[in-house]
Order: structure tokens, then sequence, then C-alpha cells
């Protein structure tokens, strides 16, 4: 499948969010779009894949700092890494997000049209969702800026509501958008058989956007365009100029453009789309056993009918319940009723309040060049496994308040202490005193694999001092 004319299409991802609700699989610092929900991909991954089989230019991903380097590294796993992260100092919804894609574009010279996708959207039928594509394309091309209406398949009040007006080449005008409605509303949308559930996703093109954006919300396009005046090509990574983003309101594509614009349609999708905002919603769309039961990882349950029970690196139990959500981590359980799973995000509230490391990371915390899991901790000292990627180094450091001894498990490390260099092999280690100025690199084919054990008065990783870093960071 390709688009007639000149008009490439450029797919937008928009991967930011915290994806609080699917928590405590989803953290800040890994949040759902980042994490192999429904398969073997991750769901950004497989926002990506499922366009492969439609012509498109390299596509665009819109995240912040924080996640850009799990990004980088989920893009080279599908070979689509290609200097084409923008990275946003700090989110201000989807409005400001994709006009910063647009301006990227038009400053390169291009009017490509923008296909918008959420990174953590599944679709079930590839060829169908494809299929509403092509047809939203066609209006793209003639200037229209198109929205897909989700074929609603029950009174949902989770979702905005898209009205249809005249049929126009097999899309629709809009005639209106609704919030998100009550249960009776809801129901008298579904009879009439005019109404989609809202998607979030657009096409248009990138001057076509710029042009509604400029008409109908000058402020966030007179930001925009200052934030894209100048950028910096970081790595894989686009930064743009951060004071005059910041100035930037918070506003989304729908109530920014879409309710405004005279030039608005709608696309009908009929592709099992479901935006995973819940754990019910994710029980909606998996394979279930005999008892309507979705079991992940080591599970054993006796008379237990409708659960959701996702078991990480431990054994559950479940006897006599029903229209459970049990999901368990390292670091965290969480139990709750299917019916009420929307308040999880109340839980992730809470755990900010009382600033617990919970909601923010897991004990596997990803970096630039590997990632490292803790494993014990108690008054005075820290163990970790750290894991290092082939041919990757990190920071040249120092710390104010701990020693580290170094373990070697499998691999082999380059290990400098106050620039004398060795070289260690498995079962090997190495002993880094308080303030050594200290770096760790893995020379090798293999993964460097060893054991971390930190003592000190202070073991939190806001006591790194950084000198020199290949990632940026010092």
């Amino acid at each position: 499948m390709h688009l007639k004319g000149n008009n490439m299409i450029v797919p937008v991802i928009m991967a930011g969010g915290s994806g609080s609700r699917l928590w405590p699989l989803s953290r800040d610092l890994m949040p759902k779009q980042f994490l192999k929900i429904d398969g073997e991909h991750t769901m950004m991954q497989e926002t990506i894949i499922r366009l492969n089989q439609l012509e498109t230019s390299t596509p665009l991903i819109i995240c912040n700092e924080e996640h850009r380097f799990i990004a980088a590294e989920q893009l080279l796993q599908i070979n689509e890494l290609d200097q084409n992260i923008i990275l946003e100092p700090e989110g201000r919804n989807t409005a400001p997000a994709v006009a910063i894609a647009a301006f990227s574009k038009i400053k390169d010279g291009a009017d490509p049209i923008l296909l918008v996708l959420a990174a953590d959207h599944v679709i079930v039928d590839t060829p169908a969702f494809l299929d509403s594509i092509e047809k939203a394309a066609g209006q793209a091309q003639k200037g229209k800026l198109v929205t897909f209406g989700i074929q609603p398949t029950s009174a949902e009040t989770g979702y905005g509501y898209i009205k249809r007006g005249d049929n126009i080449d097999g899309a629709y005008q809009v005639d209106a958008f609704f919030e998100k409605p009550d249960a009776e509303t809801a129901k008298k949308y579904i009879a009439s058989g005019d109404f989609y559930w809202n998607s979030g996703m657009f096409m248009f093109k990138a001057s076509r956007y710029l042009e509604e954006l400029k008409n109908h919300r000058p402020d966030i396009y007179e930001a925009c365009e200052r934030a894209m005046s100048l950028t910096d090509r970081d790595m894989d990574f686009i930064r743009i100029r951060a004071d005059d983003f910041l100035q930037c309101p918070s506003d989304s594509v729908d109530y920014a453009v879409m309710e405004k614009t005279s030039e608005a349609m709608v696309v009908p999708m009929d592709a099992g789309w479901n935006d995973i905002g819940s754990w019910s919603s994710l029980w909606d769309i998996k394979s279930k056993d005999e008892k309507r039961n979705v079991i992940a990882g080591d599970v054993i349950h006796v008379d237990s009918v409708g659960n959701f029970v996702h078991a990480e690196n431990s054994l559950i139990a479940l006897v006599g319940v029903s229209n459970l959500v049990v999901i368990q981590t390292k670091d965290a359980v969480l139990v709750a009723s299917k019916n009420d799973v929307q308040n999880v995000k109340l839980i992730v509230n809470r755990l900010k309040d009382l600033k617990r490391p919970e909601h923010k990371i897991h004990r596997k915390v990803y970096r630039p060049w590997g990632n490292y899991e803790s494993i014990d901790e108690g008054a005075r000292y820290q163990v970790k496994r750290i894991t290092v990627k082939s041919n990757e180094r990190l920071s040249v450091q120092k710390h104010h308040h701990r020693a580290e001894h170094w373990v070697v498990v499998s691999g082999t490390a380059i290990v400098t202490i106050d620039e004398n260099e060795r070289l260690l092999t498995e079962n090997q280690s190495v002993y880094i005193p308080v303030g050594a100025v200290h770096a760790l690199e893995n020379p090798g084919k293999i993964p460097l694999e060893l054991i971390e054990v930190q003592s000190g008065a202070y073991l939190e990783e806001d006591d790194i001092v950084r000198f020199s870093d290949r990632y940026g960071r010092a």
C-alpha cells in the first residue's frame, strides 16, 4: 500500500505519558508504551511495526528526557533509529507535541502528511487499520484534518465521542465532539448509530495543521515556532529551545484544533482498537482459560473465575475469588476489583505524596549502557546486579559518601580507578574507595555481569559526580 501523489506519510508517535493506571508494571521511568503488554514487542515497537505495509518515511518519536535512551534502544532493536527522537523538555499535551513535529518537517523543506498515533494503543486487525489510514490519506491530501472514529462495541463511558455528519467519499464531516458521557447518554449515542469513540489518532498535512493551529491557538503556534527556531542534534535526539517550549500552554489536538476547525473529517475504524487504559481493558483483549482467567507467570488457581493475574517472580495462588486483578512485581503487589481498576491511579498519587520510589522506578532500572537491579539493602549497604552491554561504558565518576566492591560474574571488565586501568574477568573483584575517580567498561562481545556492593552513610543515586560521559549526562 502506498500513497499516491507527492505527499509522503510521516508517522508521528506520541510516546509520552506515565500509564499510571497499569501500575505496578508501568512506572514513571518505564511506562506502558515501553513494555511488552500484548506480544513479543513493546507497545511502541508494535505501533511502528504495524505500519510496515504502508509506504512511510522514518517515524518521528515524541518523548521526554527521562525516556530518551529507552526509546532509542527500542527503535534500534527494530532498525528504526535515525536521529528521529524529538525531546520535550516537559509534557504540554498533544497539540504542542504535534506542532513541533510539523515544524520539524516544514523546517526541512517538506510538507508531508502526518499520521499521529499514540504509542500505547492495541490494534487487533491491522489490515482494517491500514484501510482506514488509506481512506484518511485521501482526505488529508485535499487539505482536510482527519480524526479516526472507533466503531463502538458498547456504551462506554470512559471515551469521548464524535458525531458524524455528511458522508464524503467514505469519510464523514465531523458534526460535533462530545465529552465522556454518563451511562444513559452513552446508550443513546450507540442507539443512534451516528457516534464513534474518539481514538485520539489524526492525519493531516503538516502545513494545514499549523495553519489551523495559528488561526485558533496562536499562543501555542508562536511558542512552538520559537521553540523550533533553534534545534540541537544530540546523538539520535533532537533538542528544542526549552525556555520557549515551557512557556507554551498545554492543550490537546482535539480542543486546540479539531473542535474549532470547519475542515474536520472522521474516518470510521473497526480494527479491534483498545487504548489499554486499565487492567480491565487489558483483560478484555487477552486470551483466557476455561474459567475466563488471564494468567501470566507462575499461577495456581482453584474455583476462581474472571481474574487477571500476573506473577513476575513468585508463585501466586488463588482460591475461590472472582473478578480480581492481581499483579505481582519484585517490589509491589496490587490486588483490585476489576470494576475499580480506574482508581489504581489514586494509589500512584498516594505513593507520590509519601515520596516512595515505587511509583517511579522498578528494582531493575534501565540505562543507555545496560541496566542495574537492586537485590538487597540495609543500613549502610546496598547490593546491585549490574549488566553492561557489549562495547558500552559507564561515565567517569566519583562518590562522596560510598565505597564500592565489584565482583565480575561473567564477561570482561576494564576498570579505571584514579587513572590506573586493570582488566577483570570472571570471579575477579576490585574495591573502589570513597572519593576515587573511576569508570567501568565492557570491551567484550558478550554482556558484562557483575555484583556491586555499596557501603557508606549515603547510598542514593544522586551521590554521583560525573566528569565525562558518552551519553551527555556529565
